[in-house]
């Protein structure tokens, strides 16, 4: 089949999303009852890691070898990305040894040049900009708890990051609404995002924002490369934090996501996280369901 990458949300469209959920459903299905499920037998996974991670690793790894193939990790500081070979070099010299790459780095512009020069699919682990298989698992689980997300609210409160913007490619391809609420100098880069203003509305108050939402979704208040800021953003932020008014604001049964991991007291209240509203856990999980659709997809296409 014809070369993918997933590198943004847009990558794919609609009908590719609709298929991705209903596959990773039947995969979760399947995991759950131990049933095998291994298309992937002998292929090869590359990770390659310039920020530190726990759930994409893990989410990754796992679902290769469940998946029947095999992991090969590598970070900046063992191999020469990033060092004396250039990117594109890298790339080329990589996809010659294996079937799929998983990059979670800092600039996309990287990861961009990676796929580039790839002969097999480049999957964004994360970058600076998006974040798109973190909103993919965020939807599915949507999807299990709710039903379709189409037509719904949903109010991002808190940094205008990867995460938001990813929200606002999704909302604009799948047909929801994005409440957005930053404080002031942390705004959302419509720009970045590369969609259309009828996909969202700006709030300056987070209150505002969760009125009437079908799902209330945060970040953590300074992410990886960012720690320079951190004091000032803690000031900055302070009404942003997601507590039980904001949730009693959103519509009775809202959900609250959090990508984890949560600084409880900060971004968010220890009784909405951990609260029964929340459904971080499932949605953690979930990263190892829609991604191992994901890799098999890309792939193989539609089974």
């Amino acid at each position: 089949m014809k070369l993918k990458h997933y590198l943004k949300f847009t990558d794919l469209k609609a009908d590719e999303y609709v298929y991705l959920f209903e596959h990773a459903a039947l995969i979760k299905k399947k995991f759950k009852a131990y049933e095998k499920h291994q298309p992937l037998t002998d292929r090869t996974l590359a990770m390659i890691f310039e920020k530190a991670s726990t759930r994409t690793r893990v989410s990754f790894e796992a679902g290769m070898y469940q998946l029947g193939g095999s992991v090969v990790h590598l970070t900046t500081g063992d191999s020469q990305l990033g060092r004396a070979e250039p990117i594109e070099d890298s790339a080329r010299v990589i996809s010659r040894m294996v079937d799929l790459v998983m990059i979670r780095t800092y600039e996309q512009t990287k990861i961009e040049r990676f796929a580039e020069y790839s002969r097999v699919p480049v999957i964004n682990g994360l970058t600076n900009e998006y974040h798109p298989c973190q909103i993919l698992a965020d939807i599915f689980t949507y999807i299990e708890h709710r039903g379709s997300i189409t037509g719904k609210t949903v109010a991002w409160v808190g940094d205008g990051n990867n995460m938001a913007n990813t929200w606002l490619q999704a909302a604009e391809l799948l047909g929801f609404t994005v409440h957005v609420s930053t404080p002031s100098g942390y705004e959302i880069d419509p720009a970045v995002a590369g969609v259309k203003s009828s996909c969202y509305k700006v709030f300056k108050d987070p209150m505002q924002a969760s009125a009437g939402a079908d799902l209330v979704t945060t970040d953590v208040w300074t992410s990886m490369g960012y720690e320079a800021e951190n004091e000032a953003r803690k000031k900055a932020f302070t009404d942003w934090c997601v507590d039980a008014e904001m949730m009693r604001a959103a519509k009775s049964d809202a959900l609250f996501m959090h990508c984890l991991p949560a600084h409880r007291g900060e971004e968010v209240e220890a009784e909405v996280i951990d609260g029964p509203q929340s459904v971080v856990w499932d949605e953690a999980e979930n990263r190892l369901h829609v991604q191992k659709a994901l890799m098999e997809y890309l792939l193989l296409g539609r089974l």
